[in-house]
């Protein structure tokens, strides 16, 4: 829990709002709450999914995640006319997808 919650507070600039040690990390994440549900022991959290994070400027969100040290699996994801986006892993391998859509969707 101490990497992710470093992960996306430092890097993805999220803002913790609060913390309940390793079972429970929620951070503001603009119009919504992004949260992080810890493993109990013997409890294996379940798998699959991906988060995903609107921005407006794809190429200039890509740039400051790589300089945090982000490196993205793929920069150059497109669904023609709708949106772009780009998607690396978290510390822990989850799947976190950067997307901008076409202006007026």
């Amino acid at each position: 829990m101490e990497v992710a919650v470093a992960f996306y507070h430092d890097v993805m600039g999220l803002r913790l709002v609060r913390r309940d040690g390793d079972a429970w990390a929620e951070f503001d994440a603009g119009p919504i709450r992004f949260a992080l549900h810890g493993a109990g022991e013997g409890h294996t959290p379940p798998l699959g999914g991906t988060a995903v994070f609107h921005v407006d400027d794809l190429d200039a969100s890509v740039l400051a995640l790589e300089s945090r040290g982000v490196r993205f699996d793929q920069r150059d994801g497109e669904v023609p006319g709708y949106a772009r986006f780009a998607s690396f892993a978290d510390p822990d391998g989850n799947v976190v997808q950067l997307i901008e859509y076409v202006h007026g969707r």
